[in-house]
Protein backbone atom coordinates (compact mmCIF):
# COMPACT_ATOMS: atom_id res chain seq x y z
CA UNK A 1 0.00 0.00 0.00
CA UNK A 2 1.06 3.23 -1.18
CA UNK A 3 2.64 5.90 1.64
CA UNK A 4 -0.52 8.46 0.97
CA UNK A 5 -2.67 5.46 1.24
CA UNK A 6 -1.87 4.51 5.11
CA UNK A 7 -2.20 7.75 5.08
CA UNK A 8 -5.61 8.26 4.47
CA UNK A 9 -6.90 5.14 6.28
CA UNK A 10 -5.04 6.58 9.31
CA UNK A 11 -6.94 9.83 9.19
CA UNK A 12 -10.22 7.64 8.70
CA UNK A 13 -9.45 5.52 11.00
CA UNK A 14 -8.74 8.26 13.51
CA UNK A 15 -11.10 10.75 12.37
CA UNK A 16 -14.55 7.97 12.78
CA UNK A 17 -14.29 7.18 16.18
CA UNK A 18 -13.39 10.28 17.47
CA UNK A 19 -16.63 11.51 15.86
CA UNK A 20 -18.50 8.51 17.36
CA UNK A 21 -17.05 9.12 20.63
CA UNK A 22 -18.16 12.72 20.35
CA UNK A 23 -21.65 12.07 19.62
CA UNK A 24 -21.58 9.77 22.10
CA UNK A 25 -21.06 11.79 25.10
CA UNK A 26 -24.20 13.59 24.34
CA UNK A 27 -26.52 10.59 24.42
CA UNK A 28 -24.66 9.00 27.54
CA UNK A 29 -26.76 8.22 30.73
CA UNK A 30 -24.54 6.94 34.21
CA UNK A 31 -21.80 8.44 36.67
CA UNK A 32 -20.88 11.43 35.70
CA UNK A 33 -22.96 12.23 32.67
CA UNK A 34 -23.30 16.04 33.14
CA UNK A 35 -19.50 15.90 33.08
CA UNK A 36 -19.59 13.79 29.96
CA UNK A 37 -22.30 15.58 28.43
CA UNK A 38 -21.39 19.18 28.76
CA UNK A 39 -17.26 18.65 29.30
CA UNK A 40 -16.06 15.78 27.49
CA UNK A 41 -17.55 16.55 24.25
CA UNK A 42 -16.07 19.47 24.14
CA UNK A 43 -12.64 17.43 24.04
CA UNK A 44 -14.00 15.28 20.99
CA UNK A 45 -15.48 18.17 19.43
CA UNK A 46 -12.01 20.42 19.14
CA UNK A 47 -10.72 17.16 18.10
CA UNK A 48 -13.02 16.20 15.55
CA UNK A 49 -12.60 19.96 14.02
CA UNK A 50 -8.86 19.59 14.04
CA UNK A 51 -8.60 16.15 11.97
CA UNK A 52 -11.70 17.25 9.63
CA UNK A 53 -10.15 20.96 8.89
CA UNK A 54 -6.76 18.74 8.00
CA UNK A 55 -8.60 16.96 5.71
CA UNK A 56 -8.97 20.61 3.51
CA UNK A 57 -5.46 22.05 4.99
CA UNK A 58 -2.95 19.88 3.53
CA UNK A 59 -0.12 22.23 3.35
CA UNK A 60 -0.70 23.91 6.73
CA UNK A 61 1.43 22.96 9.76
CA UNK A 62 0.23 20.60 12.30
CA UNK A 63 0.65 22.70 15.14
CA UNK A 64 -1.46 25.92 13.08
CA UNK A 65 -4.59 23.75 12.57
CA UNK A 66 -4.89 22.68 15.80
CA UNK A 67 -4.26 26.61 17.37
CA UNK A 68 -6.89 27.89 14.30
CA UNK A 69 -9.31 25.25 15.53
CA UNK A 70 -8.63 26.72 19.73
CA UNK A 71 -9.31 30.35 18.65
CA UNK A 72 -12.48 29.17 16.64
CA UNK A 73 -13.60 27.30 19.58
CA UNK A 74 -13.31 29.68 22.02
CA UNK A 75 -14.63 32.37 19.90
CA UNK A 76 -17.78 29.86 19.61
CA UNK A 77 -17.66 29.51 23.82
CA UNK A 78 -17.98 33.49 23.91
CA UNK A 79 -20.43 33.66 21.12
CA UNK A 80 -22.79 32.10 23.62
CA UNK A 81 -23.43 34.94 25.74
CA UNK A 82 -24.89 36.44 22.85
CA UNK A 83 -28.52 35.15 22.22
CA UNK A 84 -30.50 36.93 18.82
CA UNK A 85 -33.24 35.10 17.82
CA UNK A 86 -31.60 33.78 14.74
CA UNK A 87 -28.93 32.07 17.01
CA UNK A 88 -31.58 30.92 19.35
CA UNK A 89 -33.59 29.17 16.42
CA UNK A 90 -30.30 27.04 15.16
CA UNK A 91 -29.35 26.26 18.60
CA UNK A 92 -33.06 25.45 19.30
CA UNK A 93 -31.38 22.58 17.11
CA UNK A 94 -29.72 19.33 17.93
CA UNK A 95 -26.74 19.83 15.35
CA UNK A 96 -27.26 23.79 16.47
CA UNK A 97 -26.95 22.79 20.34
CA UNK A 98 -24.03 20.24 19.52
CA UNK A 99 -21.82 23.00 16.95
CA UNK A 100 -22.91 26.48 18.86
CA UNK A 101 -23.63 25.90 22.58
CA UNK A 102 -26.11 27.22 24.57
CA UNK A 103 -24.17 28.41 27.77
CA UNK A 104 -21.09 30.12 28.61
CA UNK A 105 -18.95 28.38 30.56
CA UNK A 106 -15.39 29.47 31.61
CA UNK A 107 -14.07 26.32 32.77
CA UNK A 108 -15.24 24.91 29.29
CA UNK A 109 -11.66 26.58 27.77
CA UNK A 110 -9.76 23.84 29.82
CA UNK A 111 -11.59 20.95 27.79
CA UNK A 112 -10.82 22.96 24.53
CA UNK A 113 -7.49 22.87 25.00
CA UNK A 114 -7.23 19.31 26.31
CA UNK A 115 -8.98 18.61 22.85
CA UNK A 116 -6.49 21.23 20.82
CA UNK A 117 -3.85 18.93 22.67
CA UNK A 118 -4.65 15.77 22.24
CA UNK A 119 -6.07 16.10 18.57
CA UNK A 120 -2.46 17.66 17.90
CA UNK A 121 -1.05 14.43 18.78
CA UNK A 122 -3.65 12.43 17.22
CA UNK A 123 -2.83 14.44 13.75
CA UNK A 124 1.00 14.38 14.07
CA UNK A 125 0.62 10.91 14.30
CA UNK A 126 -1.72 10.79 11.58
CA UNK A 127 0.41 12.86 9.29
CA UNK A 128 3.89 11.27 9.92
CA UNK A 129 5.59 9.08 7.03
CA UNK A 130 4.41 5.75 6.48
CA UNK A 131 7.02 3.02 7.30
CA UNK A 132 8.39 2.06 4.13
CA UNK A 133 8.25 -1.41 3.07
CA UNK A 134 5.43 -2.82 5.49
Amino acid sequence: MRSGNRRVWRHAGTLVPVTVLGLATKFYEGPGQTWVHNSLGGVFYVMFWILLASLFLAGIRTWKIALWVLLTTVALEFLQLWHPPILQSVRGTFLGAALLGNTFVWRDMLHYLAGALAGLGLLTWVRRPSDSGH
